[in-house]
C-alpha cells in the first residue's frame, strides 16, 4: 500500500522515473568517451583545414590575401584568419607587413628539403624507374647535379638483352650527356655563362659538342622543348633521352632518362619512348611535391 501511494503521488512508475534521471545524470565514462571523440573529430577537422590553407598559399608565389584565401579553401574569414594566425605563429606561414598577404614560411621549406635528401630520393625514384624500364625495355637513370657534372643516384635495367652496366654513383660530364644537358638547361643565363668560362668541353667521342656557342644553342632548344638527347656523344655506341624532374618549389632538381645501344634505341625509338619518359618524370616530380602535373593512374 505504501509503495502504491508513492507511485500515485509522483504520477510516474519507478521505471520511467529512473530513465528520466538517467538522461540527466549520464555515466561519467560515456562523457569521457564522447568528449574525447568530439575533440578528436574537431582536431582532425582543424588539421585538414590547416593543410588546405598551407597548400593554397603554396600555390600563390606572390602571396594571397585573407579574403581570396578564405574563398578558395571554402571557410569563413574568421575561421581562416585564426588558423592562418596559428600557422604564422608557428613559422610555417608568414604575413607581409605592407600587403598583409600570406606566404609560405621557411620552416616548411626546411622540412621539405630534409625529406628530399639523396637516400629518400633514391627510394622514391627506383620503383618508378623500374616501371619505365619495363615499359621501354631500356635502362632507366635519375641524376642530380654535382658541381659542374652530374651523378647518377638511381638506375634500373630493362628486360631486354645488352643492358648498360653503369653503376649508381657514376659521375658524368654535363655537356655531352642527355642527363647533364637537362641540368645545364635549368641554370640561369649568368650561371651557364660562368659554367662555360670555367669548364673545358672535352670530347668523349667524335660527336661530343665542344663548341660553347653550339652548346648554348642546344641548351636553348632544350629549354624550349623540355627534352634532351645524346646521340653517341658520351659513348659512341649509346643513345640517351632525358627530361627534367621538379620539386615542390617548381625548380628542376634532377634529370630522368633512358639509354640503350644505338642499334636498338634508334632515333625513331627515342621519339616513341619520349612520351613514356615524360610521363615518368611527371610522376616522380609529383612524388617530390611538384604541383600542376597530372599524376598517371
Amino acid at each position: 500500500m505504501k509503495a502504491r501511494t508513492k507511485e500515485k503521488a509522483n504520477g510516474k512508475p519507478p521505471g520511467l522515473r529512473k530513465a528520466a534521471i538517467a538522461k540527466l545524470v549520464q555515466s561519467p565514462h560515456r562523457d569521457i568517451d564522447e568528449d574525447a571523440e568530439d575533440r578528436a573529430r574537431g582536431g582532425v577537422q582543424s588539421l585538414g583545414r590547416a593543410f588546405s590553407i598551407l597548400e593554397e598559399v603554396a600555390r600563390h608565389r606572390d602571396g594571397i590575401g585573407l579574403a581570396d584565401l578564405s574563398k578558395l579553401v571554402g571557410l569563413h574569414n574568421s575561421t581562416t584568419f585564426h588558423l592562418a594566425k596559428t600557422l604564422v605563429s608557428l613559422g610555417y606561414m608568414r604575413q607581409e607587413k605592407d600587403t598583409k598577404r600570406y606566404r609560405i614560411g621557411r620552416p616548411l621549406f626546411a622540412l621539405a628539403a630534409s625529406a628530399l635528401d639523396e637516400i629518400e630520393m633514391v627510394n622514391v625514384a627506383t620503383p618508378i624507374l623500374e616501371d619505365l624500364s619495363r615499359e621501354t625495355g631500356e635502362s632507366g637513370h635519375f641524376a642530380v647535379r654535382m658541381g659542374d657534372a652530374v651523378v647518377v643516384i638511381a638506375r634500373t635495367a630493362g628486360p631486354g638483352a645488352f643492358q648498360l652496366t653503369d653503376r649508381v654513383g657514376v659521375v658524368r660530364p654535363a655537356h655531352c650527356t642527355a642527363l647533364g644537358k637537362i641540368i645545364l638547361a635549368s641554370l640561369r643565363h649568368d650561371q651557364l655563362t660562368r659554367f662555360l668560362e670555367r669548364t673545358e668541353l672535352k670530347p668523349s667521342t667524335k660527336k661530343s659538342v665542344t663548341d660553347a656557342a653550339a652548346l648554348v644553342r642546344e641548351i636553348n632548344e632544350i629549354r624550349r622543348t623540355g627534352i634532351a638527347f645524346d646521340d653517341g656523344e658520351y659513348n659512341a655506341e649509346v643513345r640517351c633521352i632525358a627530361v627534367p624532374v621538379m620539386d615542390f618549389t617548381g625548380q628542376i632538381i634532377g634529370a630522368l632518362g633512358i639509354s640503350g645501344p644505338i642499334w636498338r634505341l634508334t632515333n625513331q625509338a627515342l621519339q616513341t619512348h619520349a612520351k613514356a619518359v615524360r610521363a615518368t618524370a611527371n610522376r616522380l616530380s609529383v612524388e617530390f611535391g611538384a604541383k600542376g602535373l597530372a599524376k598517371p593512374s
